[in-house]
């Protein structure tokens, strides 16, 4: 399997520089990857120190798997871990005139080289090994910068003489670190975003609360009705498919300026939302309610006589019929309803089409000047700090590597503190009043992933307000309100993720984020914010060359056209082994253009269906919902397409046995395992179960329920 992992001859011919990330167990067996053996004291390699070779100087280097520090000399014997012992009390004394120890010293302040930061780091990273207490009782608050260079161990009240932390030891794992990547890619130059900062970061966010008001006063006040459910998560998403502007979040420099995804949920729900029904009355209150409303719009806005007349003969009518029949039953005021529709609807929509696109352009243009004022927040501050943002381009060299984190090419300014306590189970980072919170397992992560991926903070001084950004990025992005956006952003239960690598190779994550990923290596919505956390950016940004791949989308229509564009023109493009895996909803009525295309396209190996109400989905509020609430049914059909190219096809085939063993993992359920531990909660949760599934999942599929045919 490692072998396989890695991909054939022809790859390793390609990656012949990539030695230092890749662990002895999981290397191909290549003339062309170099590693040196050598001998060397027990302690060093328990340490995590190996002895590698460096092509670029022609001469041997030591590497340290698990801090990621490379050293020209060999590390002296007792040298402090960066891990268990930051502040260095317990290592051994450093000579006081040349030899290893000034080696040592002018090593670790060597900037690293552009090629250097290139090299999978990390991927023979195993999780440390912890040996503490379950329990952390509540900390005091603690700052960030309040003493600098402090080691987080130390922050956090824990003595120096503990390997580690209680906080730091996960109470549940929904992910596993350890898999290696086989995502090839050429060499990249790093991204121009900007870095974060706590003090940009909580200007966006306030701007972007004001941004949701804003949509709503507008939908309440031109066209009497709540936004529609999700509509600005779903903009948001289609938006950042097509924007240019320089803001990792907001829209900026979108073409067209009205958003097809909001003007069309909007335009549903006028002149109002049409809800499930389950009883007789309500189906004959809504009745009621279209044809008052209808009747209302048509004669309030600049409608054509024809128009006029047609809506009100037809409003009129149904009056009529509701006063002389009181026998009717559900289905005939449903059968009402649905002609009053068809009349009606397109005269209504008709009417209210230029206040509606009024709505969306109003959105855009006042996101527009958020983005220049956050710009303008966030170039003051580097100024005050002599950094600029101009940045000279890369040298890159045209190579292939093992995937690796986006790094950013403008220099972190000096971060303000970020306090922190914890709360039971759940860590609360605060900054300026503002509290984001992640249960500790999920901060145990982040931990995790920043020691694997970040390489400008190798004393974590800048860690807890990055995770402050990352948190108050996400909160933002999908809302606020209770459970608001977990629909967009649910992710696939652990024991599928551990099929499709066992059987198909799969190490990335198309679509997912440093809170909800299982692989450490994935893409992401924001490259700021998560590229410490280990993310090789947007997806539609990422242009691998091979490599097994999942991909899960938000059910965003545009974004998900957008997807199979990418992932047809990669397939075409590459020679090398090259596999996605795609998982998508199953809308027939009418059907989406992405599952139409993929189920049309010549790289489809092989589509399985998943029946609604038979498989789940974890929570996208995972990294801070109850144990209950982790998992829910899908109210709808997932589609399973295999795309590969033909050398994917080779090496990972859909075979029937294949894929057989990842329908039976769908048998287990997510949601029983996560309620063992609770079996009281789940007798009481159980029976109300269906639901609540229902109206979690309900929101991802309301614009497909209501679009006109």
């Amino acid at each position: 399997m490692a072998n396989e992992n890695h991909g054939s001859s022809r790859e390793e011919a390609a990656l012949m520089s990539h030695s230092p990330g890749t662990s002895h167990q999981n290397q191909p067996s290549s003339p062309k990857l170099i590693r040196l053996v050598q001998d060397l004291p027990d302690e060093l390699v328990q340490a995590g120190w190996e002895k590698c070779w460096s092509k670029r100087e022609n001469r041997p280097y030591y590497f340290n798997r698990f801090t990621n520090q490379s050293l020209w000399e060999m590390p002296l014997l007792g040298q402090h871990d960066v891990i268990s012992d930051p502040l260095g009390l317990n290592a051994a004394p450093v000579p006081a005139e040349g030899g290893v120890g000034d080696a040592a010293v002018e090593s670790k302040v060597r900037k690293r080289r552009l090629s250097e930061e290139v090299q999978p780091s990390g991927n023979s990273i195993k999780k440390p090994k912890v040996d503490v207490p379950g329990n952390l009782p509540a900390q005091p608050a603690l700052n960030s910068s309040s003493t600098p260079g402090t080691p987080l161990l130390k922050m956090w009240g824990v003595s120096l003489e503990d390997k580690q932390t209680a906080l730091l030891r996960p109470t549940e794992v929904y992910w596993d670190l350890d898999v290696q990547t086989n995502a090839v890619m050429k060499q990249r130059a790093p991204s121009e975003v900007l870095t974060p900062h706590p003090e940009v970061e909580l200007l966006r966010s306030q701007l972007m609360l004001k941004l949701r008001q804003h949509y709503r006063e507008l939908c309440q006040q031109r066209e009497g009705i709540d936004p529609p459910r999700e509509s600005f998560n779903r903009w948001m998403l289609e938006r950042k498919v097509v924007d240019k502007g320089t803001d990792p979040l907001l829209p900026s420099s979108c073409e067209p300026v009205v958003s097809p995804s909001m003007f069309r949920e909007i335009m549903n729900d006028i002149p109002i939302r049409l809800s499930r029904i389950k009883f007789r009355e309500e189906a004959k209150r809504l009745l009621f309610k279209y044809a008052e409303a209808a009747k209302r719009l048509i004669e309030s806005r600049s409608a054509s006589p024809d128009s006029r007349k047609v809506v009100k003969w037809n409003v009129e009518d149904t009056f009529s019929w509701l006063r002389r029949d009181h026998s009717a039953s559900k289905e005939d005021y449903m059968d009402r309803l649905e002609h009053l529709r068809k009349q009606c609807g397109p005269h209504v929509s008709a009417a209210a089409k230029d206040s509606v696109e009024g709505i969306c352009s109003k959105i855009y243009h006042i996101s527009l000047e958020y983005v220049k004022r956050i710009r303008e927040k966030h170039l003051a501050i580097l100024k005050e700090h002599n950094i600029s943002a101009e940045v000279e381009a890369a040298e890159l060299q045209d190579r292939l590597v093992y995937c690796y984190p986006v790094r950013l090419a403008t220099p972190s300014p000096p971060l303000p503190g970020v306090e922190m306590h914890v709360e039971n189970n759940v860590v609360c980072v605060r900054y300026k009043g503002e509290m984001v919170k992640v249960s500790r397992s999920y901060f145990s992560k982040l931990w995790l992933l920043y020691r694997y991926s970040c390489i400008d903070d190798p004393g974590f001084e800048r860690f807890l307000p990055r995770v402050w950004c990352l948190l108050r990025r996400y909160q933002m992005m999908f809302g606020v309100g209770l459970y608001e956006g977990t629909g967009l952003q649910g992710a696939l239960p652990v024991h599928i993720f551990e099929a499709l690598h066992k059987l198909f190779g799969v190490s990335f994550e198309c679509f997912a984020s440093p809170l909800n990923c299982y692989f450490k290596q994935y893409c992401s919505a924001f490259p700021d914010t998560d590229g410490y956390f280990g993310s090789r950016g947007p997806c539609l940004d990422f242009f691998p060359i091979s490599g097994s791949f999942e991909a899960n989308p938000p059910f965003c229509e545009e974004l998900m056209d957008a997807m199979v564009s990418h992932f047809e023109k990669l397939l075409e493009t590459s020679n090398e082994p090259l596999s996605f895996i795609v998982f998508i909803p199953e809308w027939r009525d009418p059907p989406t253009p992405a599952l139409t295309r993929m189920e049309q396209s010549r790289f489809k190996r092989h589509q399985l269906s998943l029946p609604a109400f038979d498989h789940e989905y974890r929570s996208g509020s995972q990294h801070i919902c109850k144990k209950e609430e982790m998992y829910y049914k899908a109210v709808h059909s997932t589609a399973v397409l295999f795309l590969q190219n033909h050398s994917g096809f080779t090496k990972w085939e859909p075979t029937p046995e294949r894929l057989q063993e990842l329908i039976a993992a769908y048998k287990h359920s997510g949601r029983t395992l996560a309620a063992a531990a609770a079996a009281a909660t789940t007798a009481s949760s159980s029976s109300s179960a269906p639901d609540k599934d229902r109206e979690t999942a309900r929101e991802q599929s309301t614009s497909r329920e209501t679009t006109p045919h």
